[in-house]
């Protein structure tokens, strides 16, 4: 029969996905961590993951596993609070996906945030120019820019955000139309590399094709910054471009909405949920900040 100490090491590695990580974060060496896997999956008569070069993944028998375990882990802190008087704190690691624009301009000051308040906990940012696969378990949940149609999937909308068209500073002078934008070089994502309709921004606003294009929007920024022309920015990241000015302010502009993604086999997890909610409510914050800083910058 496993016992709280063997559910503590499972977790472990279902977080970390390797010896070492899970290693790191119980203070134990990485093979005593894997000899402790083997005894687990032994006394249960199971396979809980498969090892590979990539690390360890969870076997249909682990995802079953998996939220009972973290449930267990929550009621465990729970009790210890209320004895203690302490608050309960966030532990393990969280991994984020997200496209490069949120993980770039807002995550990075949010999750700083968030683990200084739950110093035990580690949360790490994947940034992609693609939908993060969480079926696959590529992270525990996602931001995404459109709501999935398809997957067992907990959607939740985060928040609003703007777009404007940027410019240098010292062009923004001669920007007062729509056809004046035209005269300049556009820059903007590659057009066979936009993986989601809602990216596709030069076509909505009626803008020629790109002359400096990339599938990064943290990159289009930087050609931006360095007079390369003109682009669509979040109003969240214009606060990190100084040398950008927004035209056409009241004529040019696009709203999206960032949603917050996670597998339906988490929804039960204490854990996850505490996370995602203190996530949503701190993105909010910060996308406020930033487009009133930008507003009035």
């Amino acid at each position: 029969m496993a016992n709280w100490d063997d559910m503590r090491v499972f977790l472990a590695v279902a977080r970390g996905e390797s010896l070492s990580r899970a290693g790191r974060d119980l203070r134990m060496d990485p093979a005593t961590v894997g000899r402790r896997i083997s005894r687990l999956e032994d006394r249960l008569g199971v396979t809980l993951f498969l090892k590979s070069q990539q690390g360890y993944a969870l076997t249909e028998a682990g995802e079953r596993l998996l939220a009972p375990a973290e449930q267990a882990e929550s009621a465990f802190a729970t009790g210890v609070g209320a004895v203690t008087g302490l608050d309960e704190k966030l532990t393990g690691s969280i991994r984020i996906g997200a496209p490069d624009g949120c993980a770039n301009f807002l995550l990075p000051q949010v999750c700083a945030a968030i683990q200084a308040e739950n110093p035990d906990l580690e949360i790490q940012i994947l940034a992609l120019p693609r939908v993060v696969n969480l079926s696959k378990r590529e992270a525990d949940m996602a931001i995404t820019v459109s709501p999935p149609s398809a997957g067992r999937l907990l959607i939740q909308k985060i928040s609003d955000y703007r777009l404007h068209v940027a410019v240098p500073k010292d062009m923004a002078q001669s920007i007062n139309s729509l056809d004046d934008l035209r005269q300049k070089a556009v820059i903007g994502y590659i057009p066979d590399m936009i993986f989601d309709k809602e990216l596709d921004y030069l076509t909505e606003l009626g803008l020629p094709p790109v002359r400096l294009g990339s599938n990064s929007i943290s990159v289009q920024l930087m050609l931006m910054r360095a007079g390369g022309g003109v682009g669509v920015v979040h109003d969240f990241a214009m606060p990190f471009a100084p040398e950008l000015a927004v035209v056409l302010r009241d004529r040019v502009k696009l709203t999206r909405t960032f949603y917050l993604v996670r597998h339906d086999s988490d929804r039960n997890s204490e854990r996850l949920n505490r996370f995602a909610g203190i996530l949503t409510q701190a993105m909010r914050a910060e996308i406020t900040r930033l487009e009133s800083a930008a507003r009035h910058g």
